[in-house]
């Protein structure tokens, strides 16, 4: 197995910069470069990762990275394809390792090869991530227990291969060997589509002029946890439907089919099938683990009852905070049709939601805890 000693990376934001803070934290021993492609005036992110500690070396040129054993392209997907284009001019390390963190493999497998990277290239996809973006808000722990899924060429030596997943490991994140196009099958499905269907929901109640404010004051319990992922960044998703067109449509295609067959027993008043459509679908959630991170970011949240009286939410953040838990986001739900708990306390972490799960217990809280 090869030693990954020397790291360069290209893109550190969230995911680049937790996967360095990750290493740094299991050992001194990793020297870290990042290519910053500002040439007269270093990033501020890049400087304030310098000053922590988290970077080693900073370089606007990419020949630095002759020595490197892993280089990892962490920038947006159609930008990684301009990297790799431009690593073409840079005599690699025989045994390095070269790696991306996108969600679309198809794209940039086709390219590596292309540029004949194909004895170099391991597809990743860390399925770990928040909606905040950039080095500000990395987390060494940011990739722990999540599925990390790589996507070697068939070129790509065991040995190469072995080293990858043993550096996935060392993040404590949970490898998986998955064929590009099936990775990206799988992530049109439960990701990529989902996401085009959360944003058209919103646009639909967007566009209704003579209803809007109402439909946003209601808009909330169910609404608002299927459309969530709607406020994702739009230039990362407009890359992914530009790089996993084929896939996407795929699967759009499969959902209208299912879509316009609802629409059918709906006209038709089919009990039948309306009542399979919604058994089916919650018998095969419920299967669905929680146990670990999937492709989209989950939701460390809680729901309780209070009493409708003044310094209520006072007095819980008061005991959360007095036992060192922040609370990401609080307030009242209004709109309980499909929910229980008048308060809804979203939390950083799974611990931080554990911890304040036993705590508000303890004193005897009605807890309502999300499936």
């Amino acid at each position: 197995m090869n030693t990954i000693s020397e790291i360069g990376f290209i893109g550190f934001g969230l995911i680049g910069g937790s996967i360095a803070k990750a290493l740094k934290q299991d050992s001194n021993a990793f020297h870290i470069i990042v290519f910053d492609h500002h040439k007269d005036q270093k990033s501020l992110g890049l400087l304030a990762a310098k000053a922590d500690g988290v970077i080693d070396e900073i370089t606007s040129d990419l020949n630095d990275f002759t020595v490197c054993d892993m280089i990892l392209l962490c920038a947006p997907v159609l930008t990684n394809l301009d990297y790799l284009k431009q690593l073409t001019n840079v005599v690699l390390k025989k045994d390095c390792i070269l790696t991306d963190v996108g969600s679309v493999k198809g794209s940039i497998h086709h390219f590596a090869q292309e540029c004949g990277f194909s004895s170099y290239f391991i597809g990743g996809h860390p399925m770990a991530g928040s909606e905040k973006t950039g080095y500000a808000h990395a987390c060494a722990t940011l990739l722990e227990n999540a599925y990390y899924i790589l996507t070697p060429t068939e070129y790509v030596s065991n040995e190469k291969l072995e080293t990858m997943i043993s550096f996935v490991k060392r993040l404590h994140a949970l490898p998986i060997i998955l064929d590009a196009k099936e990775h990206d099958n799988i992530t049109a499905a439960i990701s990529h589509v989902p996401h085009i269907i959360a944003a058209q929901l919103v646009n639909l109640i967007r566009t209704d002029s003579t209803r809007t404010e109402q439909m946003k004051l209601l808009a909330a319990g169910g609404f608002k946890d299927i459309t969530r992922i709607a406020s994702s960044s739009p230039v990362m998703w407009q890359n992914i439907c530009l790089t996993n067109t084929e896939s996407i449509c795929m699967m759009l295609e499969q959902y209208i089919h299912l879509l316009n067959h609802s629409l059918t027993v709906l006209k038709e008043k089919n009990e039948k099938e309306l009542y399979d459509m919604f058994y089916l679908a919650g018998e095969y959630r419920s299967q669905i683990p929680n146990r670990f991170m999937g492709i989209i970011t989950p939701i460390y949240e809680t729901y309780l009852d209070i009493t409708d009286e003044p310094g209520a939410i006072a007095s819980i953040a008061t005991l959360l905070g007095s036992n060192s838990l922040s609370i990401k986001n609080i307030g009242i739900v209004h709109n309980r049709e499909f929910e229980q708990g008048v308060l809804r306390i979203e939390f950083y972490d799974e611990e931080s939601l554990m911890g304040a799960i036993r705590i508000l217990k303890g004193k005897n809280y009605t807890i309502y805890e999300r499936q």
